[in-house]
């Protein structure tokens, strides 16, 4: 990952944990040899392994000023969008290569009840009848255990009960490109 940082860049280089120590030496050389940078942090952030230094780093040039969201906040997304992007994270792990890539999930409801709990109506856009087979499975099988992992992990997320709701509709990607995985 490149940082642009006022005029001068560093370089940081992740998942040093997978690399053998001489090939890491020699991706610092090469890396030094194809540009000059300010500082090359090797890092591993699954294992906390130079993240320290990074952040003291870093911090020495982030600008002074207001918190520009809450404290408690953790992520300017909408409720909507983070909770399509967890089913849309389900639909990866559980369908794996079979997977059609063309592939939407949008939030057509996120509403809290009386109960507190949360009902959230999806819809999962795929392009063939084929795909929605595949995003179906034998019996209903891949969405029901799509459907529960993704209610569990919103459960954790939203701190309340969620009632999960997912559909599974052919919708051709011309009719809303952006929304699709490409």
């Amino acid at each position: 990952m490149l940082v642009k940082l006022q005029h001068s860049c560093i370089l940081i280089l992740n998942k040093i944990d997978l690399i053998k120590r001489p090939e890491l030496k020699m991706a610092y050389k090469y890396f030094n040899l194809l540009y000059k940078f300010e500082k090359i942090f090797m890092i591993s952030a699954l294992k906390n392994d130079g993240l320290f230094d990074l952040i003291n780093y870093l911090s020495e040039f982030a600008p002074v000023g207001p918190w520009l969201y809450p404290e408690d906040q953790a992520t300017d997304s909408s409720n909507d969008f983070l909770s399509a992007e967890i089913t849309r994270e389900k639909l990866f792990l559980n369908l794996h290569q079979e997977l059609p890539y063309s592939t939407a999930v949008i939030t057509e409801q996120f509403e809290k009840k009386k109960d507190k709990s949360l009902i959230i109506k999806q819809v999962i856009f795929a392009l063939k009848e084929s795909h929605k087979k595949i995003i179906l499975g034998e019996s209903g099988s891949n969405i029901k255990k799509i459907n529960i992992e993704a209610r569990s992990e919103l459960e954790k997320i939203f701190e309340q009960k969620v009632h999960l709701f997912l559909f599974v509709k052919i919708r051709p990607w011309s009719d809303h490109p952006e929304e699709y995985l490409v």
